[in-house]
């Protein structure tokens, strides 16, 4: 897939971590599309309003993405996503099959703008390092330091 493809779907996740963080979560949005870049599912963060602790926005769309596709057809599709997955989120995206992943933010630069918080200890262990211990061949596609400025907005006075 090409750059701005990328980047124009990235952007999307950008608007539902917005949302996210309007309906009182987080700020972490995720979108899955299909080979050809169609949007199948989008996904909030849903921590903190649902109580569930592992309610990432990518950790949910993996969960609700297996339960309407199968594994071959979602080897094909890529997940889309504000902030490189944590180490919960890279492990979903591992047994849901999930062929593809593409973020926008580091977990490291993550860490920077979140700090010492507890709503989000951060491992700061990279998406890559996970999945090279797997025996699954998952493309990692980030960061995108060109739309990181729009990303880190959706951050601003979240952590404070």
């Amino acid at each position: 897939m090409d750059r701005e493809r990328h980047i124009k779907l990235l952007k999307r996740c950008i608007e539902i971590s917005n949302d996210s963080r309007k309906h009182g979560n987080t700020p972490f949005g995720s979108l899955l599309t299909d080979k050809n870049g169609k949007i199948l599912l989008e996904q909030e963060n849903i921590e903190i309003t649902e109580h569930i602790c592992t309610g990432h926005a990518e950790t949910a769309l993996a969960a609700k993405a297996s339960k309407l596709y199968d594994k071959t057809f979602l080897w094909e599709c890529v997940l889309y996503t504000t902030a490189e997955p944590c180490a919960m989120c890279t492990g979903a995206i591992y047994w849901g099959n999930i062929g593809s992943v593409v973020y926008a933010m580091t977990e490291s630069r993550l860490l920077e703008l979140t700090g010492d918080n507890s709503q989000n200890p951060t491992f700061n262990l990279p998406a890559s390092k996970i999945i090279e211990k797997g025996q699954k061949d998952i493309q990692i596609i980030g960061p995108f330091p060109e739309i990181e400025e729009l990303t880190k907005l959706a951050h601003d006075g979240y952590w404070d």
